[in-house]
Order: structure tokens, then C-alpha cells, then sequence
């Protein structure tokens, strides 16, 4: 069994070749940009891992692997352009360099070469990986949209459980996915699959917290971001809408006058309110509550729990990463 970090470093090793032609050059140059900046690479680790739970590693999931790591950025380019972002892993977005319609054009390149490697798979498991995909695909554009009506809506008005189900669908599905994808090629079966699936969906929501968490009360030097940048926009997070459930009508008048302007200490007030609520331990709590259920889909995959070991690993590094 591999180490999430060995299969990063093979995984690296695959990914780096060039993947676009070199002409027209300002549509493969925006292509490529995304992906030379960096990032973890979960997902195609994730469906590497799923393959070698079951079987051992196959090059199919290297080809699955990169199909779901240029999905991912073909995401990334998108949401940039809705957001407006400016920076994207503290480098110049797609669309900030090259223009709207380059990078909406090089999102939509690095669509179509998803399905090319795709289609590489062996034909006896290709529907039902690109029917797995799809489904992923298509939820992830169903969360984001989601996201973009909540941006739209006060706080008050997004419920928490329809805010899990957009992460679930933004985040969860995608990593969720491509476990089960790799469990496709290792040969685990449907019930396998199932589980493999909701193991993967509840530590991505379990993250998100996480993250949520870390913006917040973070160390900055540690996180690599502004402690409360999420607060400073008003940002919908998991903090932010329990924080309105759990206050006390004072609190939560103080709250919305917070989140109705800008003084200089707004971050500290903020945080304050949130401790006095004890949102921060009740994130600590829903964490560890989303962390359990996906556990108890991974102990019930019928494999050797030594094959698991690498999951639990990289589930908990995942959890309780302080940045």
C-alpha cells in the first residue's frame, strides 16, 4: 500500500507532461496556466487510493486520475471568472492574464480533454466510469449555482441544512467520486462502491468545516491567509449561519449590524460574538460528527483494515491540519 504522499510524487510525475498543443497560444498558454500553479491533487491521489483498496494500482487510475484533476480546474477557471477573483493560489487567475473569453475557452478545452483520457479506460468499465462522472459533474455545476443564489440571499434566509447540501455538492461529490472510480477499477463491488462514496462525501464536508474553522480562528502564519477573511466579506460559512441559530437576540441583532458594516475591528468583534455563542466548539463537534460517519462507511468496506490504513491516514491529516 502507498502513502498519499508516495502517489503524490507518482501522480506529479504524470501530470507534468504538456497537455495541450501549442497553437492557437494564448488558448493553451490560459489552459496551462491553471495547472502549473500548484495544488494538492486530492482527487486524482483519492482515485488512486480507491483503485489500490481493492486491487493493486492500475494505469487506468492514472488516467481517471487526470481526467478528474483537470475537471477540478476547469471548475476553478470558471468560478474565478463568476467570482471576479483576482488570485487564484496566490498567482495572477486564468482570466485576470488572458481575458473572459480565453479562459472560458481553455475551461471548456480542458472539458473536452477529460472525456479524451476518460476514454483511454479499458471498455469493459468505461460506461460506468463516465456514467460516475457524469453524475459528479453535473452536481458540482448544481452546487455552484446554488452558491451563487445564496450570495444573493441574506444570511438569514440560507438554512443550514440546504448550506451542507450545496457544499456537499460543490466540494463533497467530486472528491466522493473519484474514490469510487477508483474503486471501479479495482473491481469493489457496488456495495463497495456505496460505501467508498459516502466516505468520501462526509470528509469533504468535514473538511469545508475545517476550513471554515481554520479562516477563523486559524493561526494566520500557519493557515497562509488573512485570519477572518471570510468575515471581512460577509461570506456564508458553516460558522456564520449556526452563529445566527445559536445567538441570543441580542447577540444576533449585534451580529447583523456587524455584518452591515465594516469598522476596523470588525474580525475580533466578530470572533468574539462566535466565541460567546460557542460556535467554535460546536464546529470542532459537527466535524467530528461528519468525520465518524465516514469512518463507519470505510469500516463497513469489506476489504483488510490494512488495506484502509492510507485512507484513515489521509483522512485524518485532512482533519486536523492547522493550515
Amino acid at each position: 500500500m502507498h502513502s498519499f504522499k508516495d502517489l503524490t510524487i507518482q501522480f506529479g510525475e504524470h501530470f507534468s507532461k504538456e497537455h495541450f498543443p501549442k497553437e492557437p497560444k494564448k488558448l493553451y498558454d490560459a489552459a496551462s496556466h491553471i495547472l502549473n500553479i500548484g495544488g494538492k491533487r486530492i482527487r486524482p491521489i483519492l482515485s488512486i487510493m480507491g483503485n489500490e483498496l481493492f486491487d493493486d494500482i492500475h494505469p487506468d487510475a492514472f488516467h481517471v486520475g487526470t481526467a478528474v484533476e483537470l475537471f477540478h480546474n476547469f471548475t476553478l477557471v470558471h468560478d474565478d471568472i463568476m467570482d471576479k477573483a483576482p488570485l487564484r493560489r496566490n498567482q495572477p487567475t486564468v482570466h485576470t492574464l488572458y481575458g473572459d473569453t480565453a479562459a472560458i475557452l481553455a475551461g471548456d478545452v480542458m472539458l473536452i480533454k477529460v472525456y479524451e483520457y476518460l476514454n483511454k479506460v479499458q471498455p469493459h468499465y468505461k460506461q460506468k466510469l463516465i456514467t460516475a462522472f457524469n453524475k459528479a459533474a453535473i452536481e458540482v455545476c448544481e452546487g455552484q449555482q446554488i452558491d451563487m443564489d445564496f450570495e444573493d440571499m441574506e444570511p438569514e434566509q440560507v438554512k443550514y441544512d440546504d448550506y451542507v447540501k450545496m457544499i456537499a455538492l460543490k466540494t463533497s461529490v467530486l472528491l466522493a467520486a473519484s474514490l469510487q472510480m477508483g474503486a471501479i477499477i479495482g473491481g469493489g463491488s457496488d456495495y463497495n462502491q456505496q460505501h467508498i462514496y459516502e466516505f468520501g462525501k462526509n470528509i469533504g464536508i468535514a473538511f469545508q468545516i475545517q476550513d471554515d474553522y481554520l479562516d477563523a480562528f486559524g493561526d494566520p502564519e500557519k493557515f497562509g491567509k488573512q485570519q477572518g477573511g471570510d468575515i471581512l466579506v460577509n461570506k456564508k460559512t458553516f460558522l456564520l449561519l449556526k452563529a445566527l441559530e445559536l445567538c441570543n437576540p441580542a447577540q444576533h441583532q449585534k451580529l447583523k449590524e456587524l455584518l452591515a458594516t465594516s469598522p476596523d475591528d470588525k474580525v475580533n468583534q466578530v470572533l468574539e460574538l462566535f466565541h460567546d455563542c460557542k460556535v467554535d466548539a460546536w464546529a470542532e463537534k459537527e466535524k467530528d460528527r461528519f468525520q465518524q460517519l465516514a469512518f463507519e462507511h470505510l469500516e463497513s468496506i469489506a476489504v483488510l483494515s490494512s488495506r484502509k490504513a492510507p485512507l484513515v491516514e489521509l483522512a485524518n491529516f485532512l482533519l486536523n491540519r492547522e493550515h
